[in-house]
């Protein structure tokens, strides 16, 4: 039988502390007193500790190599965030491993669990739809793994994050719906839950109470991101009792699926039903008519996150961060009414 191996959990079960008051004695930090530091020093010499190589804050060497979990890897979005990351990353001399969740909690929460068998500095994360993976996150970072959450975040974890305006992007589109003569404007949400999804809803609605327009249960539509779940949604839409005359999409995918929807049933877009979305997808400028969105900071965001987990790597304690980056109104011909 193989002799026990002894882990932080040991060292803070014995000790009747928090993990986290352990990483951080392990790690130096200043922010834990001398005589707790002197116990979780002394008994993890007594038991012969060996820190976890996949948490670098908790060793002093360094694999070089970063995680990072997101939802897909062919969403333009993502692709261009990729990008940003890697360019930091790779000028830092350390190398990127990704691991695709397709949007899937179950498989979010798998790659998670087996994360030990990859060696990681650190951790960038955006997470699934539904996602209830929070306290797993948390552990990995009572562990000594630095993370830094992106785009879609978890709010309950005390960590670096960095997200482009959802808020003020949606206000703003709204915004643009109005000032170009549309009185009854729906959105296709994204899933419930997500921090992203509310802050969007949020924003529209404020938009239409800010201009005292009419806003209705039934044009608020939650589900996917994807353009076939624009495209359903759609037709939802147009089965309501008063059908609305502009749709705010969450994401240019859904925003795509919203048009191929009004063209399949003869309805002029523009003219009889504007369309806005949320990206800036090149697709946007290839169909016909040319779709208005609000384009995401993406590149920067991949940038500004992987500056930020080399930060959290490479010092011993250093202040979570939350960066908002604003997003710009581009206009196409989806919302021009004549």
């Amino acid at each position: 039988m193989g002799r026990h191996v002894v882990t932080i959990k040991d060292l803070a079960r014995i000790l009747n502390v928090s993990l986290s008051t352990v990483s951080r004695a392990l790690r130096d930090t200043y922010d834990v007193n001398k005589e707790t530091k002197e116990r979780v020093l002394a008994l993890a010499s007594e038991l012969n500790y060996k820190p976890n190589f996949n948490a670098t804050g908790l060793c002093h060497g360094s694999t070089h190599n970063i995680g990072i979990i997101l939802p897909f890897i062919t969403n333009y979005y993502f692709s261009t965030v990729i990008t940003g990351i890697q360019e930091i990353a790779y000028n830092s001399n350390y190398n990127i491993i990704l691991y695709i969740t397709n949007d899937s909690s179950e498989r979010e929460l798998s790659i998670i669990q087996n994360l030990s068998v990859s060696s990681l500095d650190g951790l960038l994360i955006s997470v699934s739809s539904n996602s209830d993976s929070g306290s797993h996150f948390k552990n990995l970072i009572d562990e000594g793994l630095p993370i830094v959450f992106f785009d879609r975040v978890d709010n309950n974890i005390d960590t670096s994050k960095v997200m482009q305006d959802d808020y003020n992007g949606a206000f703003e589109a709204v915004e643009h719906l109005i000032k170009n003569g549309y009185t009854k404007i729906s959105h296709l949400a994204g899933p419930k839950g997500l921090h992203l999804t509310e802050k969007r809803v949020n924003g529209y609605l404020d938009a239409l109470k800010n201009n005292n327009m009419p806003y209705r249960e039934e044009w608020i539509i939650h589900s996917g991101f994807s353009q076939d779940c624009g495209e359903s949604d759609t037709y939802k839409l147009l089965q309501c009792e008063e059908r609305p005359d502009a749709i705010f999409a969450v994401t240019d995918q859904k925003a795509i699926g919203a048009m191929l929807a009004l063209k399949k049933k003869n309805i002029h877009i523009g003219k009889e039903i504007g369309v806005i979305g949320f990206t800036d997808d090149p697709i946007g400028t290839i169909i016909s008519p040319s779709l208005t969105t609000i384009q995401e900071p993406a590149f920067n965001i991949g940038k500004i996150c992987c500056e930020l987990l080399l930060k959290h790597i490479k010092k011993k304690y250093f202040q979570p961060n939350e960066v908002i980056l604003p997003g710009t109104l581009i206009v196409r011909e989806s919302t021009v009414r004549n």
